[in-house]
């Protein structure tokens, strides 16, 4: 390997998120930092929102109303509160906290969500897949998985998609892909080893994290492209760091 690949290797890119309302003007804001013009997709994840914690006595919560997909998967991860989903195939489903809600579009499905009434704080990130062109009109789908979570040292982990340290999801994907929780402890460092195929995006929730010794702030997205067998990930905050963690073939 030359200096000019090793310069390649270690360099992580930063991507800021942008304010957008879901479901029109009037409707919860999101922090979208995928797609954007420098960065499309990584792997297969197309789209990467993330909201909260709003407080639903004043932001109104989440109302969805029905709308369609078709060609890409949804992925439904929250931190706090609960929302009740509903599709077209008949599915009512919640999505709670560490757990995952994976609907599968296909040839066209729709669905809609809503925070429950119970819920008083709302706070996730909303996922999306896109299909490969053989699989674009597969026939739509709903699973759910609830990931054990894993302890390793410096951080506690939730393996929702893919495989890592170790564990793997049985939620089945069309393309190889990565998706975890991961949150580190005050002032600690974990090193993940990852599939060097894969680019990886660290999103970070809370806290001040380095990424290979990138800073990443709260709402940032760090990506670091193929090559690597490990990332390592830094808690600089005096309390624990809270990220989401992608990643796929190119």
């Amino acid at each position: 390997m030359d200096h000019t690949e090793v310069e390649a290797e270690a360099h992580v890119e930063v991507l800021t998120s942008r304010d957008v309302p879901l479901g029109g003007p009037r409707a919860m804001t999101v922090r979208r930092t995928l797609p954007q013009r420098s960065r499309t997709l990584i792997g297969a994840w197309c789209f990467a929102d993330h909201y909260g914690p709003d407080r639903v006595a004043d932001s109104g919560g989440m109302d969805v109303a029905p709308h369609p997909h078709t060609g890409l998967q949804t992925v439904s991860w929250l931190f706090s509160g609960e929302i009740e989903h509903r599709d077209s195939l008949g599915t009512q489903a919640f999505v709670r906290p560490g757990e995952l809600n994976l609907m599968t579009g296909g040839h066209g499905i729709s669905h809609t969500e809503v925070s429950t009434p119970g819920t008083t704080v709302l706070h996730g990130v909303q996922l999306w897949v896109a299909l490969p062109d053989e699989h674009r009109n597969a026939p739509r789908d709903f699973q759910h998985h609830a990931p054990e979570q894993l302890r390793v040292d410096g951080a506690r982990l939730r393996v929702f998609l893919g495989t890592l340290v170790g564990d793997t999801s049985p939620v089945r994907t069309f393309t190889p892909l990565l998706g975890a929780e991961v949150l580190i402890d005050a002032g600690a460092t974990v090193t993940l080893g990852v599939d060097p195929g894969f680019e990886h995006g660290l999103l970070v929730d809370e806290g001040d994290v380095r990424l290979d010794g990138t800073p990443l702030r709260p709402a940032e997205l760090g990506y670091a492209a193929p090559g690597r067998a490990t990332l390592t990930l830094t808690n600089v905050s005096e309390h624990p760091a809270r990220t989401v963690l992608l990643g796929g073939p190119p």
